[in-house]
């Protein structure tokens, strides 16, 4: 079928828009970004926040099914920036979904509106009220509301890792750190945040296979986490990832790095994806050992 991907040109986009090819689909894309050009999709400039805009990419395309995958998704950077998060999450959202009335869709949330859960009732399951914690998580909220009022289908994604992820991302940045102290290029210290919070991470070609299982068979107006259904620390992964870089740095907390509100622990009931024949097939390592070498080759290495 013909699928339209907001956001494309983004981490998740690129793995999905080759997921979606492989199975023999049809994709076009849309994004801000036209000069990252994805292979084989067709590329549309658009802007969420004009619907005018983003009728216009409707009618170009005509999709059979939408899957929409662009926003802001940086936590800690809502605090500072709640207007333009609101402004490309929900309003967004509301655009694309009034554009694309009738066909298929599909809408990305996250795992954070489900807010701070007793670590007694995880794994948290969709039909969990939300109670988001951070404006980037309200934004997704609001989001979700419209989108399932419009039948659409809710993916909840948990923490997705691997090649291409920004390097304002926890797991990335650190890998940059560490290349970075492998040139010699700077002190062997790691900056870090908090590291005790647990999530639950998923290979992101696992999740663009979860999203095309989803595209081709899920239920509408129906939410579904998506998940690998185990945790880890933030500073279990970190240690992995000093593992598997060989390099020897000592640890600092900065308070600049700590999030105003951060969730202990989120923990994916994934059931319901389950029942659909998505399981994940790649663990976190294997996420870590590709982003170490797609920074270190990128940033260049003295080894």
């Amino acid at each position: 079928m013909r699928v339209l991907i907001t956001g494309v040109t983004g981490f998740v986009g690129r793995h999905l828009a080759a997921e979606l090819l492989s199975a023999g689909h049809q994709v076009w894309g849309a994004s801000t970004d036209t000069e990252a050009g994805v292979e084989g999709v067709e590329l549309m400039h658009a802007d969420i926040t004009d619907p005018v805009d983003m009728a216009r990419v409707v009618v170009e395309c005509d999709p059979k099914a939408v899957i929409h995958l662009a926003g802001l998704s940086h936590v800690g950077e809502s605090w500072q920036r709640p207007g333009d998060y609101m402004a490309v999450n929900f309003v967004g959202t509301r655009n694309l979904l009034r554009a694309a009335e009738g066909r298929r869709m599909l809408v990305a949330s996250s795992s954070e509106v489900y807010g701070q859960v007793p670590e007694s009732e995880q794994p948290i399951g969709e039909d969990r009220p939300v109670n988001p914690r951070s404006p980037y998580a309200m934004t997704k909220a609001c989001a979700e509301i419209i989108a399932l009022e419009r039948a659409a289908i809710v993916v909840r994604s948990f923490n997705s890792v691997g090649v291409g992820q920004g390097k304002h991302f926890a797991l990335p940045s650190f890998a940059s750190q560490l290349v970075a102290i492998e040139r010699g290029e700077c002190e062997p210290v790691l900056r870090v945040g908090d590291l005790s919070p647990r999530r639950d991470f998923v290979h992101v070609a696992d999740a663009a296979r979860a999203y095309r299982i989803l595209l081709e068979t899920g239920k509408p107006a129906t939410v579904y986490n998506l998940g690998s259904g185990r945790a880890h620390s933030i500073e279990q992964a970190l240690d992995s990832l000093r593992a598997i870089s060989g390099v020897d740095a000592k640890v600092e907390r900065e308070e600049s790095r700590v999030r105003p509100v951060d969730i202990p622990l989120l923990l994916a009931d994934n059931q319901r994806l389950r029942s659909l024949g998505w399981e994940p097939e790649q663990d976190l390592d294997q996420a870590l050992r590709e982003v170490w070498q797609e920074i270190r080759d990128a940033q260049g290495s003295t080894a």
